[in-house]
């Protein structure tokens, strides 16, 4: 655990500024996956001025500090996350209209995004309808799913440095590239996103978002918690097909699974722990490289 006195005084500010403050907070309460020990201080501020005070506060007292949105790419340790963990959730979800564009704050589920966008007749985000993550998250990661991804769409990036500072990136700044972003293990905190889009008729729109979620229901096995596909796809080929050609359907550890429905997801099929997890990703890693010669790199984020 952190230094008592040091959290003292962050839970001190936290109570000045009005935001809410927990000590000890399960972390499976805060992903998809369902696992993961207590974070020593879980802070959930109200706006970016809280922000603007909270990072460079904590930044100066020198503690682990972890951001997150809606933990739909987050594995998290058992004995948890030592330090503070803010969640930028629904209270950074708006969102507006700018001309050909939408700037978005970085709390709002991805998904909230793509509905903005169709009832403003926009197209260029249905390959995002269904992805479960935050609009911040999907910066970070540059996520994308069926041919499309933020890169596509993305003109600018706002955000707070570990001290406060404000900044933003654009264009190739945002060094967006496959699973990765300029922000990607960073200490930089995303504030809102603006995306540009493409007017379309709004009937194409939702019949495309409609598609691409019936593919995700009928193909991904959504009825478990994961964090969705577990490996990046390798060059050359997909994670998924690797694990079905080795036979791995179905492995298990604990109550760790290699989906039956879908080899690339890995589910917590009960009450599984991260120590379940890790174990049978590093055995799916070990038999596909035996087998295959394709060594398969995580994409799902370890805290």
């Amino acid at each position: 655990m952190a230094d008592t006195a040091v959290l003292d005084k962050i839970e001190a500010l936290c109570t000045h500024l009005g935001c809410e403050c927990r000590r000890d907070e399960p972390m499976r309460l805060h992903t998809s996956f369902r696992i993961g020990g207590p974070a020593d201080l879980f802070l959930i501020p109200e706006s970016a001025a809280d922000l603007s005070r909270l990072l460079p506060a904590v930044h100066a007292l020198d503690v682990p500090l972890h951001v997150i949105g809606r933990g739909s790419n987050l594995l998290v340790r058992d004995e948890g996350i030592r330090g503070v963990v803010i969640a930028l959730t629904g209270k950074f979800s708006h969102m507006r209209r700018e001309g050909d564009s939408i700037l978005c704050e970085a709390g709002a589920p991805l998904e909230a995004l793509c509905r903005f966008a169709l009832d403003e007749g926009f197209s260029g985000l249905e390959f995002a309808h269904g992805i479960p993550g935050s609009v911040g998250g999907a910066v970070y990661m540059n996520a994308g799913a069926y041919g499309g991804e933020m890169k596509d769409v993305l003109i600018y990036v706002e955000h707070l440095e570990a001290d406060g500072t404000p900044g933003r990136l654009e264009g190739e700044a945002l060094a967006l590239s496959y699973r990765r972003s300029a922000y990607s293990g960073g200490s930089a905190c995303i504030l809102r996103a603006a995306v540009r889009l493409t007017p379309g008729d709004p009937y194409n729109i939702r019949e495309r978002m409609e598609d691409y979620l019936r593919r995700r229901r009928e193909k991904q096995p959504l009825e478990y918690p994961s964090a969705g596909s577990m490996f990046k796809r390798p060059e050359g080929n997909y994670a998924s097909a690797l694990i079905d050609q080795c036979g791995l359907k179905g492995m298990r550890i604990g109550d760790a699974m290699v989906s039956e429905k879908h080899a690339g997801f890995l589910i917590n099929a009960g009450n599984a722990t991260c120590a379940d997890m890790l174990a049978l990703i590093e055995r799916v890693q070990d038999v596909v490289l035996e087998k295959t010669g394709y060594r398969l790199e995580r994409e799902v984020e370890l805290l």
